[in-house]
């Protein structure tokens, strides 16, 4: 019997691209909040989210550099279970309540990209970089400090799609304000029969569930964001029409599940 929790599924059951859940992560973030036309965040909306009129057009974009972990301590492979990865999410509301939506994102790790797909988070391919802090101070790395500088990048298929600068000023004080708004993907997965290609398999709005989720040496400051369009993308569509907070932190979560908002 072929065993393994994705595809491909094998003797024994070690081929396959991601293992089960529980799935561990820990990350440094570079962040940048900006406003896009109130326009443009709704039209990424999929049917069950409406747009939250207290923060029309706010969108949130992360460069994250990730670690992974499963119950096998993964994180002694770092070629498997390091990778780094993009996304915005922009506010809306599910049956009234503020939420986040996540319409783009892009991951440098085939693993990574395959457990997304499982979440609903509609991975692709692509590069991303940041500025790294290491323990020990000096003129190649920045400090949490006042007026420590960080930049970020994407590309997708050898284009620019996104560029970004983050200065610090303070601590944030509450950091838990980063946190406040569950994530909801889509998960979708197409049917390949003729006639019925508009009939997805699996078309389903889930709350994404983060156990033992916990920030840590948050900082705030001022930012800037560009998005560069490009072709097969659609991510410059949000460009940004004002600015707001930029910020540096890292993160960690566990997950095991997903849950269906019917």
């Amino acid at each position: 019997m072929l065993k393994g929790y994705t595809v491909p599924l094998s003797p024994k059951g070690e081929a396959n691209i991601a293992p089960a859940p529980p799935w561990h992560y820990a990350g440094d973030i570079v962040g940048v909040e900006f406003f896009t036309e109130p326009s443009a965040a709704e039209a990424t909306l999929p049917e069950g989210l409406d747009p939250d009129p207290d923060t029309s057009g706010r969108v949130v974009a992360f460069f994250v550099d990730w670690q992974f972990n499963g119950e096998q301590d993964e994180y002694l492979d770092p070629v498997r279970s390091q990778y780094r990865e993009f996304f915005v999410l922009v506010d809306a509301r599910h049956q009234g309540r503020p939420v986040s939506w996540c319409p783009y994102i892009y991951v440098d790790n085939h693993h990574a990209l395959a457990r997304g797909w499982i979440q609903g988070f509609p991975k692709k391919a692509g590069n991303v970089h940041q500025t790294r802090v290491f323990a020990s101070p000096g003129k190649a790395s920045p400090t949490l400090s006042p007026g420590a500088r960080f930049g970020a990048t994407l590309s997708s298929d050898e284009r620019t799609l996104a560029e970004a600068r983050v200065t610090l000023e303070a601590p944030m004080e509450d950091p838990s304000a980063l946190l406040a708004r569950d994530t909801i993907n889509l998960r979708h997965f197409p049917t390949l029969e003729v006639g019925k290609y508009d009939k997805p398999a699996v078309h389903e709005l889930v709350r994404m569930d983060y156990a033992d989720q916990q920030v840590a040496d948050v900082w705030t400051g001022t930012s800037e964001i560009t998005l560069f369009p490009a072709v097969g993308e659609e991510l410059a569509d949000l460009a940004p029409v004002r600015p707001g907070m930029g910020f540096r932190a890292s993160m960690s979560y566990n997950v095991t599940q997903v849950e269906p908002l019917g």
